[in-house]
């Protein structure tokens, strides 16, 4: 069976951390083997650094340097072997979260993030991403009525419509490669909709 690299995107509360779960088992049914990972993180370097960038405080090219940093372990250790030996690896962020976040929610300019882009994975991208898309406001009540806030959980409104902006522009740039998930529906209104998904493509 051939490899498969699905990444998992959306801004906080969207809800795409709990059917990461469900469409690995579903792969797993068909005979994948799947690895789940996420970023910051994946490697024992790697999430030390997530505990650093999610608690920490810093600007986002200082952000956006330690979650490449933190990525390349990844891809190395992780991703790149998986990939190499005909898994599947579902990952809970990749790239398109720093564009967004360092990018669209801090500032960092877009280029200096394609440099590093390039830099540390070169010609790697996702076979498929799904965004998890719902508006700031109904996030930020999701993530009140879920967890204490991190760091990013704790910037404002304007934050976060600027990450989901900047979503969608990666979106209207890699239109092969996105498929928008409407996050704002009911939990078994959107599994239907990844279910669908994977039907369409027989994954």
């Amino acid at each position: 069976m051939s490899s498969r690299f699905i990444t998992f995107e959306g801004i906080d509360g969207a809800g795409k951390s709990t059917h990461i779960d469900a469409l690995a088992q579903r792969l797993r049914n068909t005979g994948a083997t799947v690895v789940c990972t996420r970023e910051p993180g994946g490697t024992p370097l790697a999430e030390r650094v997530r505990e650093i960038v999610l608690h920490a405080t810093m600007d986002g090219l200082t952000e956006a340097l330690l979650v490449f940093a933190a990525r390349r372990d990844h891809i190395r250790n992780v991703i790149e072997p998986a990939l190499a030996s005909g898994h599947t690896v579902l990952c809970d962020r990749f790239t398109d979260a720093t564009f967004a976040y360092q990018g669209g929610g801090r500032g960092t300019p877009m280029p200096v993030l394609a440099q590093l882009e390039q830099w540390v994975q070169g010609t790697l991208q996702p076979d498929l991403t799904l965004w998890f898309d719902l508006p700031a406001e109904l996030a930020a009540m999701r993530r009140a009525q879920a967890r204490a806030a991190d760091r990013f959980e704790q910037q404002d409104l304007a934050f976060f419509e600027r990450v989901r902006a900047a979503y969608a522009a990666r979106m209207a740039a890699a239109p092969q490669r996105f498929v928008r998930i409407d996050a704002a529906l009911e939990r078994d209104a959107v599994a239907r909709q990844i279910d669908s998904l994977m039907k369409a493509r027989a994954w």
